[in-house]
């Protein structure tokens, strides 16, 4: 219900400043109907059942793909709409996707399915559907879409030509710690103290608990502009978030990923020597997510790259594209 919340104050407080997605430029890149050029539909099994996922192929290119996976969980591929318009116009082919859950896919309600073990064998069936292989296949995910693409990397090694992990660390425990104390500790005292007491009493429904976070954390930490700023394709893919797949996954707490949630205790860190592909990782100063330990995890990567966004938040894809957008793409380059 939180992350609920959360969609229907944004929409709420850009009602009047956006409009919904069509065909056209954005600072940001393009924004894109469902139905655009390219899209595709790619048929996948589960346990329960078989459904389709969606795609979007953006560019051409013989030499590197990339597959783009959205965090949340279940978020969509609107987060990525700056990579969309850049990497097809520098030579690289680009692939939308939103996982089973998400907007464009299919939404089967059944909380079994939203699991580590099977996203994973679900982008395996997505990547061997478009055809990727490991002369060409470079898997890039953000924040949980970054957990997704490490358990990728440690499955399915020999599939692989590149790995990108952005704004992600390798530890939920570690994760936990440094929001409470690192990031929380930043707030305004009365903020910090009026947000502990609404955590401790689980009360996240309270319109006062997203309202401090709306104001105080998010144009921070999440996205480092201030709320009126923030581009169509962020707002959209809050709009068309899934709560389910959130909450059960990720747990209603912004504070760190608590409770009986999938992600509850996550932790990889000690087999990050094993994924021996060339991996970049991807931080922002002012990420929810910290920079420190993911610039630790570049070392411990046999093939590790780091590339720092200073200023930039969790989504440094819009608000650090002066440091973004070189970085990756020569590291990129460097694949070939």
């Amino acid at each position: 219900m939180r992350a609920l919340l959360f969609t229907v104050a944004l929409a709420s407080l850009f009602a009047c400043d956006h409009k919904p997605s069509t065909e056209s430029d954005t600072p940001f890149g393009k924004t894109i109907t469902p139905d655009a050029e390219g899209v595709r539909m790619i048929p996948i099994s589960t346990p329960k059942g078989d459904f389709e996922v969606y795609t979007r192929q953006l560019g051409q290119s013989d030499k590197l793909k990339v597959l783009l996976l959205h965090g949340g969980p279940g978020l969509t591929y609107e987060t990525w709409a700056p990579l969309g318009e850049r990497l097809p116009a520098e030579g690289f082919e680009v692939y939308y996707y939103d996982q089973l859950g998400s907007h464009h896919s299919d939404h089967p309600s059944d909380t079994s399915l939203w699991n580590i073990p099977r996203f994973v064998d679900e982008v395996d069936q997505v990547r061997r559907a478009l055809g990727m292989d490991s002369t060409n296949f470079v898997l890039m995910g953000q924040s949980w879409g970054g957990i997704l693409a490490i358990e990728y990397a440690l499955a399915h090694p020999d599939a692989l030509k590149g790995l990108v992990v952005s704004n992600m660390m390798s530890s939920v425990p570690a994760y936990n710690d440094y929001v409470a104390n690192v990031l929380a500790p930043k707030l305004p005292p009365a903020v910090r103290d009026s947000l502990a007491v609404i955590e401790a009493a689980e009360d996240y429904d309270n319109p006062r608990y997203m309202g401090l976070l709306m104001e105080h954390y998010y144009p921070r930490h999440v996205l480092n502009m201030p709320l009126a700023e923030w581009p169509a394709s962020v707002m959209e893919a809050f709009d068309h978030m899934n709560p389910e797949v959130y909450v059960h996954m990720q747990g209603p707490s912004e504070f760190g990923i608590k409770g009986d949630a999938t992600l509850q205790g996550w932790d990889i860190t000690a087999r990050l020597p094993e994924i021996k592909t060339p991996t970049l990782v991807i931080a922002g100063e002012e990420d929810t997510m910290d920079p420190a330990y993911l610039k630790m995890m570049s070392e411990r990567l046999p093939n590790g790259s780091y590339l720092l966004n200073p200023g930039g938040g969790h989504l440094v894809q819009y608000d650090s594209q002066e440091t973004y957008f070189p970085g990756l793409l020569g590291w990129l380059r460097g694949l070939k």
